[in-house]
């Protein structure tokens, strides 16, 4: 039994309501009957950068530090389909995130790390295909049981017309991707989610909270609607389907907002799809706080910004969690900053008593209205997506594209008027010396990326790789799912930028 500084002994669960506990339809209290009572939320910090090795390095040191599970930031020509030696990748090698071309690249990025122990996040939408066939393969070259694979690939292609802008392919073969990745993982991979659908670069775009709730909602729709049409069974594949959602500055409004996302998934899944089981109905989600929110003026206020914005994603209920690092304004976190965030994390759920009882706001009139609120709004906005014709044909209308950006643009202005207040940047404003000690991309390493590369084609078998893509163009081309063909050429030795050409020549390119 948890108890307070002054050995008060807490009860679980609080609320008053007979209608709604925790771990019961519709979920409004928390997923699991104890929460984190009985187990933490899964600690994370992203990272990735410059090359394979330097990232693994830092793999480790955060796990040495109680890092739970790992989260890949990958570079942009990885995000948009392009090898580190592709002259479109000059000069963004290695610079947002770790490059991964090959198998090869894969290997060294997880190199020491039990991939039937730790669970790895990959924020990767238009090649998430491509980079999960990597990490198969490689299970598969260390003799790990494909069914021991605990992870997400976000694989969130709607988004990205929405508010992201790392697509490859048109709106309709990318959902066909999409559905192919759950059909081959509803049979081989159980314990991977295969869709992390995400409202956090919704909200980074400029979205309220409504719009962040709602248009999440509405793609999760779309992608259970494209999976039904493919003939596949809801109970089967929706247990996989996980979230990601922004956790924002305004402190209860974001603890509403992640109560009334559950509220509102469990509705749609039970009401609009008959789903059948609890898990079916769970909208598991990982958090991250609000990059947005953070300044390049007085960095250590950045500190107290995230610290705020975690707990209201632990308050409101989170399965894992992300604390952005206090440099982010000015480049990726160095070693110092990225583990100070882990420790922000450790401090809430070691020291705060936050976690000590499930949903410890339950029944504040403030919280449980604005949750009710937002629930509501969040509703009349999918209704009208629905109006439109869906996820897909409202992105073709430039419709959620449009909410976000006037909404971005009301924001600003009331920054600039200051009728919203940032401190340090338009009001409590110091003058400091600037900070130094930012992270720096290693050319050295980038080169050296480059050069593996060219020997690991050099070396391979290039009849294997032909045969390889060949099939999986005649796949692409004949509807079939494309998805083991990926992983056979990934097997042969092709490269993300080869496979992701291939379809190229196949399904097009998605102009914007």
């Amino acid at each position: 039994m948890k108890k307070t500084n002054s050995y008060i002994e807490l009860k679980t669960f609080y609320g008053n309501s007979d209608k709604s506990k925790p771990g019961k339809y519709p979920y409004k209290h928390g997923i699991y009957p104890n929460m984190y009572t009985d187990r933490l939320w899964t600690m994370r910090q992203y990272s990735g950068f410059s090359s394979t090795k330097e990232s693994n390095k830092r793999y480790h040191y955060l796990l040495e530090q109680g890092v739970k599970g790992l989260s890949v930031a990958f570079d942009l020509p990885t995000q948009t389909g392009y090898d580190s030696d592709d002259f479109l990748s000059e000069g963004e090698v290695g610079k947002v995130g770790v490059p991964i071309s090959c198998i090869e690249d894969m290997d060294s990025l997880l190199d020491g790390i039990p991939l039937d122990k730790i669970s790895i996040s990959m924020t990767i939408n238009s090649t998430a295909a491509i980079l999960l066939a990597f990490v198969i393969a490689i299970a598969d070259k260390r003799g790990i049981n494909r069914s021991n694979l605990r992870g997400t690939i976000q694989n969130d292609i709607l988004k990205e017309y929405i508010a992201r802008g790392t697509f490859i392919y048109p709106p309709h073969p990318s959902m066909k991707i999409v559905t192919d990745i759950f059909e081959y993982c509803s049979k081989e991979l159980p314990n991977w989610n295969t869709i992390s659908v995400s409202g956090y670069h919704i909200r980074e775009a400029g979205s309220t909270a409504i719009q962040e709730l709602a248009f999440t909602f509405s793609n999760a729709i779309a992608y259970v609607e494209a999976a039904l049409k493919q003939g596949l069974d809801v109970d089967k594949f929706a247990s996989r389907i996980s979230f990601f959602f922004n956790s924002h500055n305004h402190f209860f409004e974001e603890i509403s907002k992640f109560r009334a996302a559950r509220k509102i998934w469990a509705k749609i899944m039970k009401e609009r799809f008959n789903a059948k089981k609890n898990k079916s109905m769970i909208c598991r989600f990982h958090t991250q706080t609000a990059g947005s929110t953070l300044a390049a003026q007085e960095i250590d206020n950045n500190v107290v910004r995230t610290t705020l914005q975690a707990t209201a994603a632990v308050l409101g209920g989170t399965q894992s969690l992300h604390t952005n690092s206090r440099d982010e304004a000015l480049a990726l976190p160095n070693e110092d900053s990225a583990l100070l965030a882990l420790r922000t994390q450790q401090i809430i759920a070691f020291e705060s008593g936050v976690a000590d009882v499930v949903d410890p706001l339950a029944g504040s009139y403030f919280v449980e209205e604005l949750t009710d609120t937002l629930e509501k709004e969040s509703f009349k906005l999918i209704e009208k997506i629905d109006s439109l014709g869906g996820a897909v044909e409202a992105i073709e209308q430039n419709f959620q594209q449009t909410k976000i950006a006037d909404s971005a643009y009301d924001f600003q202005k009331d920054i600039d008027a200051k009728e919203k207040i940032q401190v340090g940047v338009n009001k409590f404003i110091t003058e400091k010396i600037p900070y130094n000690n930012i992270q720096k991309i290693d050319q050295k390493a980038v080169e050296q990326q480059i050069k593996n590369l060219t020997k690991f084609k050099n070396n391979r078998d290039n009849d294997s790789v032909v045969n390889s893509l060949n099939n999986l163009k005649q796949a692409a081309e004949n509807g079939s799912n494309i998805f083991p063909l990926i992983i056979e050429s990934v097997k042969a030795n092709a490269t993300l930028g080869e496979i992701s050409n291939t379809l190229r020549d196949v399904f097009g390119e998605h102009k914007g």
